[in-house]
């Protein structure tokens, strides 16, 4: 056995299909899970509780912040998104993989916390491709996609921040890239310690 899972941190601009990647990972990956955010903004129709967001009161969150128990938050508007730490540590602990498809100044805090972290990038083939799949959405007017434009150039530039970049060119080709480095990272020494340590035992 592994000592512990692996920790596996995804960002992207917006339009580089990282959670289209994921959803694909994760139907070809038996012990992944997506790490499931929490967030004080009421719950929609159609949600529910534990598989779309933790939902809690700002009291509840803030006291989840002063106890150091969020790996990453962000408040837009008036509501806390975030992703709590406890249900991580338990996924990680069993030895499964966790998933957090966060923004790039949250991975950053993460990696801070967990230095073993896996950290990928997604990039689009072209920054041309990448206004392209913006706008094709339909769901932004001109301004919005320029202003989603303008911050994908500077989380580009961070994009050497991270462990890996993985091109999102041909989806299938983008999601077998992203499997082959969670199972990479499996087999790092630090997680095969015990794994060894048994054969060494029964040598």
């Amino acid at each position: 056995m592994n000592n512990k899972g692996v920790l596996v941190v995804v960002s992207a601009p917006s339009g580089c299909g990282k959670d289209t990647i994921i959803a694909e990972v994760l139907k070809k990956t038996d012990d992944a899970f997506v790490s499931v955010s929490m967030t004080t903004r009421a719950m929609r129709p159609g949600e529910k509780e534990g598989v779309n967001y933790y939902f809690v009161t700002q009291t509840e969150f803030e006291e989840k912040i002063d106890q150091g128990e969020m790996l990453e938050y962000a408040r837009y508007g008036s509501n806390y998104y975030g992703t709590p730490a406890g249900p991580v540590r338990k996924l990680l602990n069993e030895g499964k993989t966790v998933i957090l498809i966060i923004e790039v100044q949250g991975a950053g805090n993460v990696k801070h916390l967990f230095p073993d972290a896996c950290t990928i990038f997604i990039i689009p083939p072209s920054f041309e491709i990448l206004e392209k799949r913006l706008r094709g959405r339909g769901t932004d007017d001109n301004n919005s996609i320029i202003k989603r434009l303008e911050i994908a150039k500077d989380e580009l530039a961070r994009a050497v921040e991270f462990d890996y970049i993985v091109e999102n060119d041909v989806l299938e080709e983008a999601v077998e890239d992203v499997i082959t480095i969670i199972k990479a990272e499996k087999l790092k020494t630090n997680k095969m310690k015990n794994k060894l340590s048994e054969v060494i035992n029964n040598a």
